[in-house]
């Protein structure tokens, strides 16, 4: 093991700031940051932007010029052995003569997966990786887990009051929580690579379903992914109508239906493996397939509890609103099959912070808490939101 200095853990520090730079533009390449430093100085330091363009070492190693040779470098990720839309930054290293590089964690893009660390062996070129890697892996989430499973990592954003409901029971809930909140989460979705919700969401609210940023320049907008096992999104429906992609996940094979919708501007996807219901694990294989990286789940109480149970759910963000709405207003998640103490579900708080006059609460799952689903095809209450018709999970083996 490794052993670094408080100095190696300060330029790491930099470097993964400096990455954090790309959070929205880099889709579907990971966040990368770059430092140079050569007795005891700074002399380059760079961040990858965005698909296509220079990686961070590229963009330090330029900074640095000459002064690169000897230098030490630290990178968010180990260097690319492999030529992909640019030419290998290993090779970029070799040429310039550092003298070390520290990675924070290994590529786990298989085509990389050490080769990038073990190229700079080759060339006689010290070594290290590990130093502040748990950041690092919290910085690209999806890339590691579409790298690592084929499938991006599937965050769920929920807004509720103190008693723990997201509608009156007529279905009005605009608005639980207040405008910085709703800010917020403009920026979840300005990161993610796809928002996924069910038909009926968009039949109850129409929403648009894009990111909006006063203090950012987008350069896209995430794909729309809307389950519609039946195919009943209206072809005027708003989400067809904004920039970006929008798909159609369905078991449906009515070419009429889909011909309105892809003349509306959609992509219909049918599904390979149907039953009359729409398989969420299969949309996201096939989100995997198109290098989708991180998923905003939208919807509604059913959809999101199912997909819960599933063991699909990677993260959940929760807005707690300083409001109370009653025992008759709709609850958080449906949760069928929740009958003993042991069935609960145990979630593990990562971070809690207060965002306006709202409470931010971020958990993941715990290990081995998932309870068995639910029947794959269970009926929404009258009138609830977000659920797409017909919707299925597999469980997920826990343990």
């Amino acid at each position: 093991m490794a052993s670094f200095t408080a100095q190696d853990h300060e330029y790491m520090a930099r470097a993964l700031r400096l990455a954090e730079k790309g959070l929205y533009t880099t889709d579907p390449n990971p966040r990368v940051g770059c430092v140079i430093v050569r007795d005891g100085e700074i002399v380059g330091e760079g961040w990858h932007a965005r698909a296509g363009g220079p990686h961070a070492e590229v963009v330090a190693l330029e900074a640095a010029g000459e002064r690169a040779r000897g230098a030490t470098v630290y990178v968010t990720l180990e260097p690319c052995a492999h030529h992909g839309r640019t030419p290998p930054c290993a090779d970029a290293l070799v040429a310039a003569g550092v003298g070390r590089v520290i990675a924070a964690m290994i590529d786990p893009n298989p085509d990389v997966a050490g080769g990038g660390l073990q190229r700079l062996r080759e060339a006689g070129i010290d070594t290290a990786h590990g130093l502040l890697e748990a950041q690092a892996r919290a910085l690209n989430p999806g890339f590691v887990k579409r790298m690592e499973s084929g499938r991006p990592w599937v965050r769920c954003k929920l807004a509720m009051s103190l008693d723990g409901r997201t509608a009156m029971a007529s279905g009005e809930s605009q608005w639980i929580t207040g405008d910085a909140a709703r800010r917020d989460v403009h920026r979840l979705r300005a990161r993610s690579s796809a928002i996924v919700t069910g038909v009926g969401t968009v039949l109850a609210d129409d929403p648009a379903l894009t990111a909006r940023l006063a203090d950012v320049s987008l350069a896209r907008q995430p794909v729309r992914v809307v389950v519609d096992t039946h195919l009943s999104l209206p072809p005027g429906a708003k989400l067809l109508r904004q920039p970006g992609r929008t798909l159609v996940m369905t078991c449906s094979d009515d070419k009429d239906a889909a011909a309105a919708l892809e003349a509306s501007g959609a992509e219909v996807v049918r599904l390979p493996v149907c039953s009359d219901v729409v398989d969420m694990g299969a949309v996201l294989d096939i989100l995997g397939e198109m290098e989708v990286n991180e998923v905003l789940l939208e919807t509604g109480a059913t959809l999101s509890g199912a997909v819960l149970q599933a063991g699909l759910i990677d993260e959940l963000i929760v807005y707690v609103a300083p409001v109370l709405m009653g025992h008759e207003a709709r609850p958080l998640f449906r949760l069928p099959g929740l009958d003993r103490m042991d069935d609960r579900i145990t979630l593990e708080l990562r971070d809690q912070r207060m965002v306006g006059r709202d409470m931010r609460l971020q958990y993941r799952i715990a290990p081995c808490s998932r309870p068995s689903p639910p029947h794959p095809n269970p009926s929404p209450p009258e009138g609830e939101r977000g659920w797409g018709e017909g919707t299925a999970v597999k469980r997920k083996a826990c343990c």
